[in-house]
């Protein structure tokens, strides 16, 4: 038997304390696959640079951790990320995990969290049950994912409808970047509104809890998502849940299932 190895692969963090989202992702799989041997990789540069200049820690992008396990010898790599969709940040893991093709023998890669149609109603589901408590009737869960100019930015859309399917109406997604433009923070205000809810709670649609959802959803500044459904004065409360998808048992599984499908792929 030649050398295993499972690379999980993440955007990354610069969070601290929203890391945790991750690690969980990383146990799982390690719990779950114990005769590979584990390795951490993370696509933003900048979130790499940033944990080597703040906290001395050397986080490796998916080109440099190919790098080491062609020199150690390792024979099988298994490559989960725990990206949300396949979009720009997938395309560029792919490209470093492909330029290393003729020299491990096997490489295998799991699918993002949102891939199959299958993985959306799994994904509705768990998120929904994840709730404190059941929705009341006037109130809206309204979840910022991170947007994309990338074709993959159809799953956002794909999520909203897999949500009324399942009858969560009063369920409203939009991106933080705003692509496609329905999605974007004034036209989920506008969609909230025009439904009649009067109450609302935003929540990251992302595996950690960072920036985005701490600033960008909850933050004091005028253009947080917080902020601007608070202005529009359409609701008599604005709540936030500060929570990665990742910190969730059952997400934590569901990527664990994916890595073992790409290991059973011929």
């Amino acid at each position: 038997m030649g050398k295993k190895a499972l690379l999980v692969v993440s955007f990354g963090t610069s969070f601290e304390e929203a890391l945790p989202a991750i690690v969980n992702i990383e146990e799982t799989c390690k719990k779950a696959f114990p005769d590979y041997d584990f390795y951490r990789a993370f696509t933003s540069g900048m979130i790499i640079r940033k944990w080597a200049r703040t906290k001395n820690v050397i986080i490796h992008n998916p080109d440099e951790v190919m790098k080491r396990l062609v020199a150690e010898g390792y024979e099988e790599v298994i490559c989960q990320p725990t990206h949300i969709i396949n979009g720009l940040e997938y395309d560029k893991m792919m490209n470093m995990l492909l330029a290393y093709k003729d020299q491990i023998p096997t490489i295998k890669v799991g699918t993002p969290l949102l891939t199959e149609e299958e993985d959306y109603k799994e994904a509705c589901e768990i998120v929904m049950q994840e709730l404190e408590k059941p929705l009341a009737k006037d109130e809206a869960f309204v979840f910022m994912g991170h947007g994309t100019s990338h074709t993959a930015n159809i799953t956002y859309d794909q999520m909203q409808t897999q949500m009324e399917t399942l009858g969560y109406k009063n369920v409203f997604i939009g991106t933080v970047e705003g692509e496609p433009e329905e999605t974007s923070c004034e036209s989920v205000i506008a969609k909230v509104k025009d439904a009649g809810y009067k109450n609302v709670i935003l929540r990251p649609l992302m595996v950690v809890a960072g920036d985005h959802a701490n600033n960008d959803m909850a933050g004091d500044d005028d253009d947080s998502w917080l902020s601007q459904f608070e202005a529009s004065k359409n609701f008599d409360s604005v709540k936030t849940q500060i929570a990665g998808l990742g910190e969730i048992d059952a997400i934590q599984q569901l990527y664990a299932a994916h890595t073992k499908a790409a290991m059973d792929a011929q």
